[in-house]
């Protein structure tokens, strides 16, 4: 399978200032931070052509940031949850994600698809993660599917 390579995504989220800097740089005003023990949840609105509105929880412990797409009539996805593996970082009231390339697609009732570990390797063998981010990515993606599968999706 041939993958075409990016840098490693970084996205920050700005719960003082209610901004998301999203991968591509852009600005993005948020509706909603929540600060939880376990996480920050952030709701926005969003100009994609496919989805209208995000729906985000950064999970620390996890490695996790799970994702709700509400996709515009046509956007032809169907998922429950998008989960992307992800160092995060907290800073006082900005929180950081480093993506690690790999994905889990969670639909209720349906297997687990876990996408983009080819991303993972080609990401390592280039140099843009090092062997233990990717030890990591892996070890996160085992223990998420074995969760969510444990506990009926």
């Amino acid at each position: 399978m041939s993958t075409e390579l990016h840098p490693v995504k970084q996205e920050t989220f700005n719960t003082a200032d209610n901004i998301n800097v999203d991968p591509k740089g852009f600005l993005r005003e948020v509706d909603t931070y929540r600060v939880t023990d376990f996480g920050l949840y952030m709701g926005r609105g969003a100009d994609h052509p496919e989805f209208g509105y995000l729906e985000s929880w950064l999970l620390p412990e996890l490695g996790l940031r799970a994702n709700i797409f509400h996709w515009r009539e046509g956007a032809g996805y169907e998922h429950d949850f998008y989960f992307d593996i992800a160092d995060i970082d907290v800073d006082g009231d900005v929180w950081r994600t480093r993506d690690l390339y790999v994905d889990l697609v969670s639909n209720t009732g349906d297997p687990i698809d876990v996408l983009d570990i080819d991303e993972l390797a080609a990401a390592t063998s280039a140099g843009l993660i090092s062997a233990k981010e990717a030890e990591k990515a892996i070890d996160v993606t085992l223990n998420a599917v074995e969760g969510i599968t444990r506990h009926q999706d």
